[in-house]
């Protein structure tokens, strides 16, 4: 920080200082709010689970962004290896695969764990 000369008025001198301020607050907020968001944890679902060619695979459910009516389409990250990401639920939630969004998998629900990666291996 500059001093003030004895030629320099004093308020000068405090103008300056409130801008250095306020541009290290606006830089502390910026690496606050970057931080929050690297550590925003996420729920990932994999499905370990060969569709066969031209085939996509399909989650429905009650999480967030899913629903019982229509299917979101996973990623292939795999031959036999699906792959969704989403915000992390606050509780544990119901989903189901389907092959093309028409067949369902069998058995019972599956349950997703908010905020972690769960691995299922689906049965058509």
């Amino acid at each position: 920080m500059k001093k003030p000369s004895k030629t320099e008025p004093k308020s000068q001198s405090k103008i300056t200082s409130k801008k250095t301020l306020t541009k290290k607050t606006a830089k502390k907020v910026a690496k606050k709010a970057s931080a929050k968001k690297k550590t925003e944890k996420k729920t990932k679902i994999i499905a370990k689970i060969d569709t066969g060619f031209g085939n996509v695979l399909t989650i429905r459910g009650e999480g967030p962004g899913l629903n019982w009516e229509r299917g979101v389409i996973m990623d292939c990250v795999k031959d036999d290896e699906w792959e969704w990401t989403t915000k992390s639920p606050t509780v544990p939630f119901p989903c189901k695969f389907l092959v093309n969004d028409e067949i369902w998998s069998t058995g019972e629900d599956f349950i997703a764990e908010p905020g972690k990666t769960t691995i299922f291996e689906p049965e058509f």
